[in-house]
């Protein structure tokens, strides 16, 4: 039985073989990781990576005005820090912890010593480098073609696969950057999903009721997103829990 915390929660850390996982284990240093927390600036240095177990993290790009819109989001399917294995020592996006929970941290150079070793953890890696890169390319199609309603409920569902709460801490001014739409429309969004009884909203936190409704209401890429994921992590179990 899992452990409120423990490596397994990372679908990454939990597929490695042991002697993998034993080499990696006295480097990889439990942490909690706060709302609001910047884990990499925009070309700053990546000393380290991390395995989310039950944050989210947020790679977001700046505007030249200031304003932010998320490119994607990492919570416990993944790692944060892909740059850093791809070649890169640093990227021009910036990654902020968008929910708070814990994960594990290690230091690049000693993730880049397994990673060379071209075994079983490079292939993993990689695997999930290119189901970023189809989040990535999905998020342009929706930015362009979908609702601000229909982005809304996708993010939530996402947001429910990465974590285990149905309670979520996050004001419409941040979903809005999120989404890269005006704060009044996210509100507009929010309210006709509280009227219809799917989530309840009240000072900066909302509450998934209705998993089945949101999940009627957004749009295709969100299954486009899961399907390729689970093509390319065909282990992975969400842990979220899924009310009706």
């Amino acid at each position: 039985m899992k452990t409120l915390h423990s490596r397994g929660q990372n679908y990454l850390l939990s597929e490695l073989y042991a002697v993998e996982l034993d080499r990696l284990a006295p480097y990889l240093v439990p942490a909690l990781l706060t709302r609001g927390d910047v884990l990499y600036q925009p070309d700053g240095a990546m000393e380290y990576v991390y395995f989310p177990t039950t944050t989210v993290v947020s790679i977001d790009a700046t505007l030249a005005d200031g304003n932010t819109v998320e490119l994607a989001s990492i919570g416990n399917e993944g790692v944060v820090g892909i740059p850093v294995f791809l070649g890169g020592a640093s990227s021009p996006n910036r990654a902020i912890v968008r929910i708070t929970g814990r994960c594990y941290r290690i230091e690049a150079a000693r993730l880049l010593d397994e990673f060379y070793r071209q075994g079983p953890l490079l292939r993993l890696l990689l695997r999930y480098a290119q189901a970023m890169m189809s989040q990535l390319g999905q998020r342009v199609v929706c930015n362009g073609h979908h609702s601000a309603e229909q982005r809304l409920c996708t993010f939530i569902l996402q947001m429910m696969d990465r974590t285990v709460a149905l309670e979520f801490a996050i004001t419409h001014e941040e979903m809005g950057h999120l989404l890269g739409v005006r704060r009044e429309t996210v509100t507009e969004a929010a309210i006709h999903l509280q009227e219809l009884g799917l989530i309840k909203y009240r000072r900066g936190h909302f509450t998934v009721l209705k998993r089945g409704g949101i999940a009627e209401r957004c749009c295709e890429c969100y299954q486009i997103i899961s399907d390729e994921s689970s093509r390319l992590q065909p282990n992975r179990l969400l842990q979220a829990p899924v009310p009706q």
